[in-house]
């Protein structure tokens, strides 16, 4: 039986994690988390700009990152980056698939092409690059998966259904992945947020009437902190975790729990 110090478990030193959608937001506090427990930081986004100042700001903070602009929902953008990626810096050991996006409509007002984009992003994303990081991972026997799932993966709210629809899929997908890539080592996990506050629901938090009901709704009485999340992931990316696998941790300051 391998025993180690309890701190050694959640070291990161040496891996390489490339997290998608992680140019701002909560993609970006995680990386950033992973970055100080000792990860080489790969980030993804589509606009050069954001992304290159997202890195430039992990560098300034002694965190060894790069950045790669691909569409997630393209199988080869994918592939070709995947491929960049890892002769550049070696074997992936973690991703976290947390590219996302939310379209607010009422249900019979969502258009297919709303539907379509929604599902694309969401869910066929995570699926692609997965699929793509996965194959090393399988000859390697060898690596942590992450999906950020949501409250939507258990529940609904009226005006985003296709985000529900995605969300619901990614939970599923986790634990579909987890059954069949089990036996190389690879954990397959998800993270599913409650509402924090971040660019996306800058709105919502806006919104007296919404944002009461949420610290109202929420046990802990407030919204979450971005940064809150950052133990999750972590722990999710690090030997800590291995024996746990197909499971979504909520960090949701106790909504799923209540009435």
């Amino acid at each position: 039986m391998k025993r180690y110090h309890p701190l050694i478990l959640f070291d990161l030193s040496g891996k390489v994690a490339l997290i998608t959608g992680s140019s701002r937001g909560l993609g970006y506090v995680m990386a950033r988390g992973l970055g100080h427990a000792g990860a080489k930081i790969v980030l993804n986004g589509r606009n050069p700009e954001t992304m290159n100042k997202a890195v430039e700001n992990l560098r300034e903070e002694g965190i060894y990152s790069m950045g790669y602009c691909f569409d997630v929902t393209k199988k080869d953008e994918v592939r070709v980056a995947i491929e960049e990626i890892e002769g550049e810096l070696g074997k992936i050991d973690i991703l976290i698939n947390n590219a996302g996006i939310q379209k607010r409509a009422p249900f019979i007002d969502i258009d297919e092409v709303q539907w379509q984009e929604v599902l694309n992003i969401n869910l066929k994303g995570a699926f692609l690059t997965s699929q793509q990081v996965a194959r090393g991972m399988t000859v390697r026997k060898s690596g942590k998966i992450i999906n950020i799932c949501s409250l939507m993966s258990e529940v609904g709210r009226a005006t985003i259904v296709p985000y529900t629809v995605a969300k619901g899929g990614l939970k599923m997908l986790t634990r579909a992945m987890a059954v069949e890539l089990g036996k190389y080592n690879i954990q397959v996990n998800g993270i599913g947020p409650g509402y924090f506050v971040t660019e996306m629901t800058k709105n919502l938090k806006e919104d007296p009437r919404f944002d009461e009901w949420i610290k109202q709704r929420t046990p802990a009485g407030r919204w979450g902190d971005p940064e809150e999340l950052v133990g999750t992931a972590i722990f999710l990316a690090s030997s800590a975790s291995d024996f746990i696998n197909g499971q979504i941790i909520y960090v949701d300051g106790g909504v799923l729990a209540s009435l």
